[in-house]
């Protein structure tokens, strides 16, 4: 964890219990910091070694109202689609809660692309999937 990060504590804390849930033709749930076989069968099956979970809902982990929300993650969309970045839908989950966030697995994107992406919709974190396909939670602030 980077201890010189400005966000709270405990917004990182959930973070990292989060279950990063991947709308797949087999669906299937990311966590932080534990081995995902199906994310390494999917990496194997798209021919890419990396994927970044992003979303580009509630900026900052400010609350929006869904109508800002569901603008917001159609320009991100619109650019990997103009970028020709392949991606799965996706959600995250806060087990202990009824927080929920549409999100994107996005498929062959370099953690420095992911970091930029995360940044341009001004995110607090990603996910990031190395070749390993262990989650792991990059804080972007």
């Amino acid at each position: 964890m980077n201890s010189a990060s400005i966000i709270n504590p405990a917004t990182i804390q959930a973070y990292r219990e989060t279950h990063f849930c991947v709308e797949d033709d087999t669906p299937f749930t990311l966590q932080i910091g534990q081995k995902n076989d199906a994310l390494a069968a999917l990496h194997k099956a798209a021919g890419v070694e990396s994927s970044a979970f992003v979303t580009a809902w509630n900026p900052y982990s400010r609350k929006c109202d869904d109508e800002t929300n569901a603008e917001l993650q159609k320009k991100l969309i619109d650019e990997l689609e103009t970028r020709s970045l392949r991606f799965v839908n996706g959600v995250g989950r806060h087990p202990a809660s009824d927080w929920a966030e549409p999100s994107l697995l996005v498929l062959g994107i370099s953690l420095e692309a992911a970091k930029r992406l995360g940044r341009q919709y001004e995110q607090n974190a990603i996910v990031w999937c190395g070749a390993e396909a262990v989650p792991e939670l990059v804080l972007l602030r």
